[in-house]
């Protein structure tokens, strides 16, 4: 069950997400604009109030947000599993290259379409190869050397992710149900998905699009799995 924290969280981040404050979003959904102040989340009496199924329904028809991909939000509390993050969007380095470099403070970055080609990633899903670029990424991260960028290329993962966003993803990552994840397939396909349920045998994907399926498939059809861990605005 969501908690009165999670849900509130995930109509900030949503409407974060659309550049939009949540006075904005109201707005956009053609609700009172005070709907989601935060003077509204509690009662004089101290008890917790909560958003109706109304309001939450049509912010998510205004938004074109499949309710996968609000339920993701609200089980990531509306924030980041790592502190330190930076918020939008981060500067391209296009002249600089993985092969040979300086250790920098950026990390790596492709294309999707590049990605689904081989010779990019070694057997564990990590950059490998020629080809790959360098973005700067101001965060201090942990896994700073375990991490590179993919960045969104047409409309297949329309609403969460626009052509031209960059996703940051962590290959050697543990998985756990409700995770936003790239997969890569063995036919070389490349995807943006929502983790439904992974087994020894198969892997359960929920659409970031409602307008493309579900999809499913077994271990042996998959190349790599990394858990996407920020993405651009």
């Amino acid at each position: 069950m969501l908690s009165h924290a999670q849900i509130w969280g995930a109509i900030e981040t949503l409407a974060s997400q659309h550049n939009l404050s949540t006075s904005g979003l109201a707005r956009l959904a053609g609700l009172d604009p005070t709907s989601f102040n935060k003077s509204k989340r509690e009662g004089s009496d101290g008890r917790l109030r909560w958003p109706s199924t109304e309001s939450v329904s049509k912010i998510i028809e205004a938004t074109n947000t499949s309710f996968e991909a609000f339920a993701m939000l609200a089980n990531d509390d509306g924030k980041s599993r790592y502190e330190g993050l930076p918020n939008g969007s981060f500067a391209r380095q296009p002249n600089s290259t993985i092969a040979g470099s300086t250790p920098t403070s950026g990390i790596p970055v492709l294309g999707f379409a590049q990605a689904g080609a081989g010779g990019f990633f070694d057997d564990a899903g990590f950059p490998a190869g020629q080809g790959w670029e360098q973005i700067d990424f101001p965060a201090n991260l942990g896994t700073a050397n375990s991490v590179y960028a993919l960045e969104i290329q047409g409309d297949s993962m329309l609403p969460l992710y626009r052509d031209g966003d960059t996703l940051i993803v962590e290959p050697d990552a543990t998985l756990k149900k409700g995770d936003r994840v790239v997969v890569k397939t063995i036919d070389g396909e490349v995807m943006a998905k929502i983790l439904a349920r992974d087994t020894v045998q198969a892997i359960e994907l929920l659409s970031v699009n409602p307008e493309h399926p579900n999809r499913q498939f077994d271990k042996k059809d998959i190349e790599w799995t990394a858990r996407i861990i920020w993405a651009s605005q």
